[in-house]
Order: structure tokens, then sequence, then C-alpha cells
């Protein structure tokens, strides 16, 4: 019966742990802006502007938010940035010297090597901080032509700040159990207790590690960018005749400097054609040469009249 008892309060004891630990998160966001009066503070915790009736009848406000005085608020910022230039290897190189100077990493990097005419290309990805982004493009920019800049933002403030509230809860109960688990005398009570913690102790360092994650990709803004030759980038249509003329001139020496690669990767195999074709020629004139002998041995030999 004592044993049962035990067991039951103990059961108990943390249900009303995890019930105080989500009353401490529903809370935490209003107690911030309460106060003692019952007409100061409204339901979400902000402050209720007090209204007085002025001389002239009308009614005056005070205690009204600033508007200018916004919350900070937590942006994610990804892109990717397509840049057309002379040399894209060495082009690479300078981005990357580029973003390590302005306080960022390279995450991933993908080089292929000039073939065919073509320069190459490289696919960088980069973490840039959310702080420096706007200089650093700019800089980047200049490494070639900017055929494609877009940029994509995603505002997660209420995420973050859910998180950071979950968080506080979270440590809030752990020292709870804790100190319960130094004053428990009861075996059962404590073994129910250190299973409690274990659970919220796993919970606390998954949502850490949430928290982590998020505020890196907050401080730290992911652009991939693609460098390319002018071989690999899309022709560009010409503005007036001069450009027009160069545009002509430069498809009618590269349609013949095809022609002349074809050309050279044709001829190793006309030569086969050739020697093959010649070959074939040879072996017929010995097969003639071979059935007209029989012939002229055959012949009658004339008789003198």
């Amino acid at each position: 019966m004592k044993n049962s008892r035990a067991t039951l309060g103990a059961v108990l004891l943390v249900a009303a742990l995890s019930l105080a630990g989500c009353s401490a998160l529903g809370s935490s966001t209003s107690s911030s802006g309460g106060s003692s009066g019952s007409g100061s503070s409204t339901g979400s915790g902000a402050v209720a502007p007090d209204a007085a009736v002025g001389s002239d009848g009308g009614v005056k406000l005070s205690n009204v938010p600033d508007a200018s005085k916004t919350v900070d608020r937590s942006v994610i910022v990804t892109g990717t940035v397509t840049i057309t230039a002379s040399d894209p290897i060495a082009s690479a190189a300078k981005a990357v010297t580029i973003v390590e100077a302005a306080g960022g990493r390279i995450d991933g990097r993908t080089e292929n090597a000039a073939a065919n005419g073509d320069r190459g290309s490289a696919t960088l990805v980069l973490r840039i901080p959310a702080a420096k982004l706007t200089p650093t493009l700019a800089a980047l920019k200049k490494l070639g032509r900017a055929d494609q800049v877009q940029l994509d933002s995603a505002d997660v403030t209420t995420q973050s700040q859910d998180l950071d509230a979950r968080i506080t809860a979270s440590r809030a109960t752990i020292a709870r159990l804790l100190q319960l688990e130094s004053t428990a005398t009861d075996t059962t009570n404590l073994i129910a207790i250190e299973t409690a913690i274990g659970d919220r102790q796993a919970e606390l360092e998954s949502m850490e590690a949430q928290q982590r994650g998020l505020a890196d990709q907050i401080s730290m803004s992911t652009i991939t960018l693609q460098l390319r030759s002018d071989a690999a980038a899309p022709p560009i249509k010409p503005a007036d005749f001069w450009s027009g003329l160069g545009t002509g001139w430069n498809a009618f020496t590269g349609f013949w400097a095809a022609v002349l690669v074809a050309f050279g990767v044709l001829i190793p195999w006309l030569a086969l054609a050739a020697v093959g074709a010649g070959a074939v020629l040879l072996v017929r004139r010995v097969v003639r040469r071979r059935k007209a002998r029989p012939a002229v041995a055959d012949a009658p030999t004339p008789t003198n009249g």
C-alpha cells in the first residue's frame, strides 16, 4: 500500500512539473509587459495607453508606444548569383579571397576544366555575414558580367522567439527537478525524477541544436555563385548596328572554327577509309588478272595461210 502511494505521488509530481513548464512558457510572453494596475495592461502583454479627457473635450492618449522603435527581425537570406567571366577558374579563386576577407567561408566548390573552346566553369556555395552581404555582393559582381542576381529572404522572428521561450521554460523545469532530486528520500520518487530529468535534458539539447542552426542561418547568408565563360553564356541581343555587326562576325568566325574542328576530327577516319578503299581496289585488280591468264593460255594459235 505504501509503495502504491509513493508511486502515485511520484507520477503526480512529474505531471505537476510538466504543467508548470508549460505555464511558464505561456506566461513568458505576457509577464514582460504586465503591471500592478488592472487597466494598464492587455491580455497580450502590451502596455495599454491611458485615456484622459482634455479641456477641449477631446480624448488624449498617453503611454502610446513609439512606432519608430521596431523589434529586431530575424531574417534568413539566400540567393543565387550568375556571372560570366573571361576566366571562371581564376575568378573563383578571387571570389574565395573576397568572401574570406569579409569574414565568410566556402561551404562547397565545384570546378570544370576548359574544353572545346569553353574556358571552364565554377560553382561556389558562399556563406557571407549578413551585415556585410551588400558590399560583398558588389565586390563579386566586379569579377565579370552579372547576368542574374536573385535574393530571397525569410522572416523567422516568431520561430526564433518561440524557440528561445521553450528553451527558457525547459531550463527552469530542469532546475526545479534537480532541486527536488536533491531533497528526495524515497527511491521510487527519485527514479521518477531522474527519468523526467533525462527526458527534459534530451528535449533541451535538441532545441539548443535547432537554436544554433537557426542562428547560423540568420547571421550568415547563403549565396550560390555560378561562374561561366562567354561560350556557355546565352547570346546577348545586339542593341545597335555595330554591335549587330560584331555579333554577326563572331558567329561567322565561330562557324568556320567549328567546321575546322570537325574536319580535324574527321581526318584520321578519312585516312583510314582511303587506305581501306585502296586495299579493296588492289584485291579486285589481282583477282581480275588471275582470271584473265587462263583465257589467254587456252586461246588457239594462228596457222600460216
